[in-house]
């Protein structure tokens, strides 16, 4: 069982002027990823620490150090170590408890976690008409939240699953959303909304195969003041 997060209904075959698809033609897409784009630094395990705790976080990233280190450093696969963090800190959550903190973080992160230049950009897409998607490694359920307060944006990211009881079993819904899947990810979305993609805006390597399908790929660089 798995749920997916999208503030808004709204199809990319509409208009600027808020036609149906069979009114105009679909306008292009602009795709953004998360973390270190949208937002100045990682979100996740601030979530997490949020939810769980400082301490259990740390004894969960403690337990995965080797694994996590090579991983990092290309020689491992992310998604099964991020499912084995997860799975520690989030196994036997209720959904509805862990969709009530993350609304709750949503508000802190939107006023201190985002970089403004680029939301500034999305906004503008949004302003012209251009339908805005967000593809991410990290989980629905915690930036769907943060999207939808940024405007009608529909979120791609890493699912985690839930069983019959509305808890999360710890496991991942698919593949973690990054390189390759997230491309994947997004062309399916594409295919399904009859739309393409015409920019891209991405911070990492984690992004490589997302920017270079894109028209107009957009590297977000870290700001001076970041650093």
């Amino acid at each position: 069982m798995g749920r997916r997060f999208c503030c808004s209904s709204a199809h990319p075959a509409e208009g600027r002027r808020g036609g149906t698809i069979d009114e105009v033609s679909p306008r292009p897409v602009a795709a953004f990823d998360f973390d270190g784009t949208l937002t100045r630094r990682d979100t996740l395990l601030p979530f997490l620490v949020q939810v769980a705790g400082r301490r259990a976080v740390g004894r969960a990233l403690a337990a995965r150090a080797v694994p996590l280190s090579l991983a990092l450093a290309g020689r491992g696969e992310r998604g099964t170590q991020k499912e084995q963090v997860l799975g520690r800190l989030l196994a036997g959550r209720k959904l509805s408890d862990l969709e009530a903190a993350a609304e709750y973080f949503a508000e802190a992160a939107v006023a201190t976690r985002l970089r403004q230049d680029v939301v500034a950009r999305l906004q503008a897409h949004l302003v012209a008409g251009d339908p805005v998607v967000v593809v991410t490694a990290s989980p629905e359920l915690v930036v769907a939240p943060i999207a939808c307060r940024l405007g009608p944006v529909p979120v791609l990211g890493t699912r985690l699953e839930v069983d019959d009881h509305g808890r999360l079993t710890g496991r991942l819904l698919g593949a973690n959303v990054r390189g390759v899947e997230k491309l994947s990810r997004l062309t399916d979305w594409l295919a399904d909304n009859g739309s393409t993609m015409r920019w891209a805006y991405g911070n990492s390597s984690g992004d490589r195969e997302l920017l270079a399908a894109a028209a107009e790929p957009i590297w977000v660089g870290r700001r001076r003041d970041q650093r």
